[in-house]
């Protein structure tokens, strides 16, 4: 019967204690636990070991993680998932529009993790759902799942550290002057909302990164096509960082944006790069923005 247990192997490169050797692979001291109680194993040269066993050069060490239980709260759905990467760590999708990273209230039928969940089924994944950047709803594009929670663990303290690399290009109203420019200005939430966010010194700390593609005309009304670098993944961060500067995201309702041409934030993540957790292998995808966004330039 086949293990469906995910795993990992390497060598030992020097002698040390078992625990120190998978310090260095990211399994903290609750990960361990973990693999003690819950059907995860820790073996060397294919014998069962204790994190106090002593390694010597050469030896092969495998951890077993303990298998995953799909969340019963989140009900899967048979619409396919668009995904643009996958290996066995790993999946890179694009998301569409007017689509939900997580089931809520008002959708609770179809949503990212939904698909990400029959998915895993479908392929005999023994998982949950992990993911490793959100998108709104009505912002398309780019996001990273992870297929075990120990990788989503390791990307979690990649993001931490700001070495998985986010780029989306968005249309904003009205011509921006400079040509680069940075926001660095903090964002909370507004009042009781539990939607709408804000600058305010009180917020957490934000930067945003942006430069100029193209100043064109929409009706008579000035747009400019930015493409924006995330430093920090704050809630609604692109779209509350222009619109405090007067330049609002074209659809963008919620923060000062007109929605006669497009009934969306005109917000797509384009660019995700990040070095691979376990490969180690530098991964890069992009993609284009969608037709609804472009047709607004023609």
């Amino acid at each position: 019967m086949k293990d469906l247990r995910y795993s990992i192997q390497f060598i030992a490169e020097k002698q040390g204690l078992l625990r120190e050797a998978l310090a260095k692979f990211g399994l903290s001291k609750k990960g361990l636990i973990a693999i003690k109680h819950r059907g995860g194993q820790l073996l060397v040269n294919g014998e069962e070991k204790t994190v106090r066993h002593l390694l010597e050069v050469g030896d092969t060490i495998t951890v077993y993680f303990p298998l995953e239980e799909p969340s019963e709260q989140i009900t899967p759905c048979a619409t396919p998932l668009d995904i643009v990467y996958e290996d066995a760590e790993m999946l890179v999708i694009s998301k569409p529009t007017y689509l939900a990273t997580i089931p809520s209230y008002l959708h609770q039928e179809d949503s990212v993790a939904s698909r990400v969940v029959h998915y895993f089924k479908e392929q005999g994944l023994a998982s949950t759902v992990h993911i490793v950047n959100r998108l709104d709803r009505d912002t398309s594009g780019l996001m990273c799942i992870a297929k075990h929670s120990y990788i989503h663990y390791l990307m979690s303290e990649m993001q931490k550290k700001h070495l998985i690399a986010r780029e989306y290009e968005a249309f904003v109203e009205g011509h921006l002057e400079q040509d680069i420019g940075e926001i660095m200005a903090p964002i909370g939430r507004k009042g009781d909302s539990m939607i709408e966010r804000m600058v305010t010194e009180e917020g957490q700390f934000a930067h945003t990164e942006y430069r100029v593609l193209e100043r064109f005309m929409l009706d008579a009304q000035p747009v400019t096509h930015i493409r924006l670098k995330l430093h920090t993944g704050r809630t609604h961060q692109i779209r509350v960082h222009m619109s405090s500067i007067g330049h609002p995201l074209v659809g963008d309702e919620l923060y000062g944006g007109s929605t006669k041409h497009l009934q969306r934030q005109a917000l797509h993540c384009v660019y995700v790069s990040f070095i691979h957790p376990i490969s180690k292998e530098v991964v890069t995808i992009e993609e284009n923005l969608p037709n609804e966004i472009l047709k607004l330039k023609k």
